[in-house]
């Protein structure tokens, strides 16, 4: 069985130098999947992007997304001819983009694609993010077959709630990946 990959999803601007997705490529080996425009994204180049990294490798994937980076693979999963190479994910502080402030900054992100994902995933969620209330993660985490974790007040997950490395969500990226190795043998 090959080990599987983890493929970091930034959102909408990238993940700085302190975000835990910068800290978890440079700790633990993980691929960012780099966009071609992190500052205007079109979610059809988006899409496209994850389609070719997805293509390029032959090892089964473990997404960890960020915000817009999990409305990205809601988006993908319901396109794609090719979730069968993703073995789980972990979607954090998913951006509201439905929202008016946010569909004026991010054009072409809404409607969320609603579908059940084709591979287990865990949604972490802040009841204080000011990007996506408490209720509407724990709503799409219904829609998309997710399990939700309630991480308390930590605003928007990322580097300015302090996390760090965030030993708890790669705790429960680890899960997800035994999880997989452990049902799903190859």
């Amino acid at each position: 069985m090959k080990a599987a990959e983890v493929l970091l999803l930034p959102g909408w601007e990238n993940s700085g130098p302190q975000h835990w997705q910068s800290l978890w490529e440079a700790q633990h080996g993980y691929r960012r999947v780099e966009q071609h425009d992190w500052m205007r994204p079109l979610r059809g180049d988006w899409i496209a992007r994850l389609e070719e990294v997805v293509l390029a490798g032959d090892r089964p994937l473990v997404l960890a997304a960020h915000s817009l980076g999990c409305i990205l693979v809601t988006a993908w999963a319901g396109v794609s001819r090719n979730t069968a190479r993703v073995a789980a994910a972990l979607l954090v502080a998913p951006a509201d983009t439905e929202r008016v402030e946010l569909r004026e900054r991010l054009p072409g992100w809404a409607p969320i694609a609603r579908q059940p994902l084709p591979f287990p995933s865990v949604l972490v969620a802040s009841r204080n993010d000011p990007y996506c209330t408490f209720d509407r993660a724990g709503e799409l985490a219904q829609a998309w077959r997710s399990r939700l974790v309630d991480h308390g007040g930590a605003g928007h997950l990322n580097a300015d709630s302090g996390l760090g490395s965030w030993p708890r969500g790669h705790a429960l990226l680890r899960d997800l990946m035994n999880t997989r190795e452990n049902t799903h043998g190859d």
